[in-house]
């Protein structure tokens, strides 16, 4: 029996079975971007990463409410200048034009590495209504003050009152001081240097500002998560996530509102994806040890060697788990390359042949259920991608064992074959979420696939009728385009690279 879902809970600090709330169903928060730029190749391992969390859960036949939410409005800069004015200053635009830009970008970049869809994707502006209650209740229930139009969380009070504050980041209150982002000229407007603003009184220059009881201004950065994710999940939902420079301030602040709005804790489960490094080292313009996903693409930087398509990346992403760093490097690129051909080739192969018929249920037949179950296993396990590649690598050295017949038929059933089958598909495309990059829409990857058999069956006449012209004008033109052909017992395969 294949073991139940356990992940790494950061409040806990510990594996715990998942069991949410309502049997067979799983509601979601994960905090989307902020866009005020381009999104980064950080952000995008991160949105991945809760992509194959997400695809996983629907493949356990869990219904899913996946909510992302887009931040447009209320994040301050260290120096407390908002990230979408300070867009709209230099790019000369309106901030809905500079929030529709950039919204745009990041959602094509999500469709380029194909991760599916929100269930829901809430903007902060759209639900002022909802952060002005939260607000209120937060004031009512004796965590919040106002101070000339700003209204702050008392976070001395409602760290004595409830034990809880820190809890999250294991952070203690000496270590809270002045880090919560908030408007730096208002400091001295605070009771506390940790106090953190929930709803700020707007300058005159600030173009996005909505009415309150306390002034014209806009909510904090932190409420709107806890707002969106209180609107669309309940007051305690199953899992909030994000990146782990969100632990604190952003998370260890939303779990504060929350308790102070309604006394409750929003998330059972927290999980935390890890950061993306550069040849070892911390992504940073400033030392151009940055690249775009752009430039991965198209090669056009002097961090690498050549382009990488978007599955060649999303597969080298898998490579790590969630929570562990990663290094991009051009070597560990060209290592993904190889390694995502090699899976393709495989379920190609695995598709298309058939199994004879007459196998028995010996030790080959044995080992292949123990990879499927273990592959199984190992995203129980805390989502653990690599060490499910690990075995989906090993099922890809059986499926060609026996194709190219350095393994034999009749110690594998039919069954065995036909479950491999669905079970190695749904790993490539359901739970890991990677394309055939050779297939386009519109059946091309079919054609492709005839096109190489009607070519690969001229070459062979072509031998078989000493016609070598043709057939080396074949093998020169195949090679030019980087095409490989295989032959061996079945006859003649193919692949790229």
């Amino acid at each position: 029996m294949p073991s139940t879902l356990h992940i790494q809970n950061s409040l806990s600090r510990q594996k715990e079975e998942f069991k949410p709330i309502q049997e067979g169903r799983v509601g979601m928060y994960v905090c989307g971007p902020t866009v005020y730029s381009d999104v980064h190749l950080g952000n995008i391992r991160t949105f991945m990463s809760f992509d194959i969390m997400y695809r996983y859960l629907l493949h356990l036949g869990y219904k899913v409410r996946y909510v992302r939410n887009i931040t447009d409005v209320g994040h301050l800069l260290d120096d407390g200048e908002d990230r979408i004015m300070k867009a709209t200053r230099l790019e000369q635009l309106e901030p809905m034009e500079v929030v529709q830009k950039y919204t745009n970008g990041f959602h094509d970049m999500m469709r380029v590495f194909n991760n599916k869809r929100p269930s829901i994707e809430p903007r902060a502006t759209q639900h002022i209504v909802e952060q002005i209650t939260m607000v209120q209740q937060i004031i009512d229930n004796g965590y919040g003050y106002e101070k000339n139009g700003s209204v702050y969380f008392d976070t001395l009070k409602f760290a004595k009152d409830t034990g809880v504050y820190g809890k999250l980041s294991g952070r203690i209150l000496d270590d809270l001081i002045s880090e919560s982002r908030d408007n730096l000229k208002n400091q001295s407007e605070k009771n506390h240097p940790s106090d953190f603003a929930i709803w700020m009184k707007a300058s005159p220059e600030h173009l996005q500002h909505w009415p309150s009881p306390w002034s014209e201004g806009f909510p904090g950065w932190h409420l709107e998560c806890s707002a969106m994710s209180t609107k669309y999940l309940g007051k305690t939902f199953d899992i909030h996530g994000g990146g782990n420079d969100l632990k604190f301030p952003h998370h260890e602040n939303e779990v504060a509102q929350n308790h102070g709005a309604c006394g409750c804790d929003p998330a059972n489960y927290w999980l935390h994806t890890n950061m993306l490094l550069m040849n070892g080292a911390k992504m940073s313009k400033s030392v151009g040890n940055v690249i775009s996903p752009e430039e991965l693409f198209s090669g056009e930087s002097h961090l690498i060697s050549k382009g990488y398509s978007p599955m060649v990346v999303r597969f080298f992403m898998l490579q790590a788990h969630y929570s562990s760093p990663l290094d991009l490097t051009d070597e560990g690129l060209q290592a993904g390359e190889k390694g995502y051909k090699r899976l393709m080739e495989a379920e190609k192969v695995l598709q298309k042949v058939a199994h004879p018929g007459n196998g028995a249920a010996n030790d080959l037949d044995k080992e292949i259920h123990a990879l499927m179950e273990g592959a199984i296993d190992d995203m129980n396990d805390d989502f653990n991608t690599p060490r499910a590649l690990g075995k989906l690598f090993e099922l890809s050295s059986k499926i060609n064992g026996l194709k190219d017949g350095h393994l034999n038929w009749t110690d594998l059933t039919a069954d065995t074959w036909k479950t491999l089958q669905t079970t190695f598909h749904a790993f490539i495309y359901d739970i890991l979420g990677l394309k055939d990059e050779m297939a386009t829409e519109g059946g091309g990857g079919e054609l492709v696939d005839g096109l190489m058999e009607l070519l690969i069956e001229i070459r062979q006449n072509s031998r078989t009728n000493k016609d070598w012209t043709t057939s080396d004008l074949i093998r020169d033109k195949m090679k030019e385009l980087n095409v490989v052909l295989k032959d061996g017992k079945d006859g003649t395969g193919w692949s790229v690279g």
